[in-house]
């Protein structure tokens, strides 16, 4: 990566494009890469709620476990997207790094099991993915083995970007709300704020055992978020309530290039028409803001007792 003539890194686009048919066996090959780092934390935390034992975390140069409990040992794995490596320290400062590659996903899932075992962390991950089409064990899939590290980096680009302004949206809330984390599952990140009601209990979801959707939606929601898309299908923001209450759909939101999807049942954000806009920032915040409104005005929410300042105004 070169370096501009006064010592700094060249300036990158703030939200680069990220056409989905320009990387789209990238993105399928990342999400199992992550599926199976995230089934590595899986299998060493302890459960908590809404599952969010599992997540990853953008971080300045990546995606981040976080510090995993090992025995009394702590290990941190990281996907590097600047160096484009991926790196698994332990507390007593042992590491073993692996280079970021175009490989088969069998080799990457042989490469951090060995990595684990070479550091007397052997970790056993159930070897299926989920969430996806076709699923094809992971020691066993030589099918996906893109790397397109430019695409991969314009991706976590977009995700820190995301923890940037979401972290604004977030800091307006007093009640119960989630981290900003990456569900590795389907490789959206998400933020979730809560009534703190119970709600009903959620139907099943094709892919997910019940009693992981049913501890998710175990309480009122107001969910957003940002996916990278699918073959066919472009990258969004996204803005849900849980249960949907009356009225949500008819409700006005903001910017004019958002709009409620039936078929997903959430406000959608097309990515690529929100950087396109002049303040593509606030832009995205009025996103988020104008469809949290919806689902608290419309259900009911205590906005009151919910909000920073609210109890001011």
């Amino acid at each position: 990566m070169s370096i501009g003539h006064n010592g700094q890194m060249p300036l990158t686009p703030t939200w680069p494009a990220l056409p989905q048919v320009a990387w789209s066996d990238t993105c399928a090959t990342l999400q199992l890469w992550m599926q199976i780092v995230g089934k590595v934390r899986l299998a060493l935390m302890p459960a908590m709620n809404h599952t969010w034992n599992v997540t990853l975390y953008p971080t300045i140069s990546g995606l981040s476990t976080l510090p995993i409990p090992y025995g009394a040992r702590m290990v941190q794995i990281d996907f590097d997207f600047l160096e484009h490596t991926l790196s698994v320290q332990c507390d007593d400062g042992a590491s073993r790094t692996i280079a970021l590659t175009p490989m088969p996903t069998a080799e990457f899932y042989r490469e951090l099991m060995a990595a684990l075992v070479s550091l007397d962390v052997p970790v056993r991950i159930w070897p299926m993915p989920v969430e996806v089409a076709a699923p094809i064990r992971f020691d066993r899939d030589d099918l996906h083995r893109s790397y397109d590290a430019e695409f991969v980096q314009r991706f976590w680009r977009i995700l820190l970007q995301n923890t940037r302004v979401i972290t604004i949206f977030r800091s307006r809330f007093r009640g119960k709300v989630s981290p900003i984390h990456l569900f590795w599952g389907a490789l959206d990140l998400a933020c979730t704020r809560f009534s703190g009601r119970t709600a009903p209990e959620h139907a099943s979801v094709a892919g997910l055992p019940d009693r992981v959707t049913r501890d998710a939606y175990s309480h009122e929601v107001s969910s957003c978020g940002f996916w990278p898309g699918a073959p066919g299908i472009e990258p969004f923001f996204y803005s849900y309530a849980y249960p949907e209450p009356p009225g949500y759909a008819e409700s006005s939101i903001a910017p004019a290039a958002a709009f409620y999807d039936s078929n997903l049942g959430e406000f959608v954000l097309p990515y690529e028409e929100m950087r396109q806009l002049a303040d593509p920032n606030a832009a995205l915040l009025d996103f988020l803001q104008t469809t949290y409104d919806a689902a608290a005005n419309c259900a009911h929410w205590d906005r009151a007792a919910l909000e920073v300042g609210a109890l001011s105004r």
